[in-house]
C-alpha cells in the first residue's frame, strides 16, 4: 500500500523560492519517507485552527502542510516555506 504524493500547484511556487538543497530535501523526504509509508499520519503533526484537518512535516528548517486523502491514498503537498513563514498566510484548500 503505497501512498502518491501530488503537488498543488501553489507548492510549484512555493518550491522556486527555496534554494537547490532545501529543494531535494523536501523532494527526497516525500519519495523516501512518504510513500513507502503505510499511515503518513506517524510522520506527522495535525494542525488546529486555521490550519484544521491539515497535517505539517519537518524538513529541517522547512515545513510542509499537506492535506490526507485516505481514499484515493494521495498526500496533496499545499505549501512549502521556511518554519518562520509557513504558518502566516491562511490557506484555502483546493476541492477534494
Amino acid at each position: 500500500m503505497a501512498w502518491t504524493i501530488e503537488f498543488d500547484s501553489r507548492v510549484v511556487k512555493d518550491m522556486k523560492k527555496l534554494d537547490r538543497t532545501a529543494q531535494q530535501q523536501v523532494l527526497d523526504y516525500f519519495d523516501e519517507r512518504m510513500v513507502p509509508s503505510f499511515d503518513p499520519r506517524a510522520l506527522g503533526k495535525s494542525l488546529k485552527s486555521s490550519f484544521a484537518g491539515l497535517w505539517r512535516y519537518r524538513i529541517g528548517n522547512y515545513r510542509a502542510i499537506c492535506r490526507i486523502e485516505d481514499e484515493k491514498l494521495v498526500v496533496l503537498l499545499l505549501r512549502v516555506a521556511h518554519r518562520s513563514t509557513v504558518y502566516d498566510k491562511p490557506l484555502k484548500t483546493p476541492e477534494k
